[in-house]
């Protein structure tokens, strides 16, 4: 298993209970892809994940971004842009 970050297994924990997901956190590989083989979301989760992210740390992710779909790659590529743009 990879080192999860402090912030990995915040946002693990985060993802889990924002999408009602049947697993549990821990269990999110940080490298794991979060859209198809991997956790399996779609784009309805994505906006959910992307509100439940701008209210916990006030980083809007915008769908127009051309960033947005690496940002969205794994768990580790969306902790390191909340790292980078957070506001709280």
């Amino acid at each position: 298993m990879s080192d999860v970050s402090p912030l990995e297994a915040e946002v693990a924990k985060l993802i889990v209970q924002t999408l009602a997901l049947k697993v549990d956190p821990a269990q999110i590989q940080p490298e794991e892809p979060l859209f198809g083989d991997g956790l399996g979301l779609d784009s309805i989760d994505a906006l959910e994940l992307s509100l439940a992210i701008s209210h916990s740390y006030g980083y809007q992710i915008r769908s127009d971004n051309p960033d947005t779909v690496a940002t969205f790659a794994s768990l580790r590529s969306l902790c390191q842009s909340i790292e980078k743009h957070r506001t709280k």
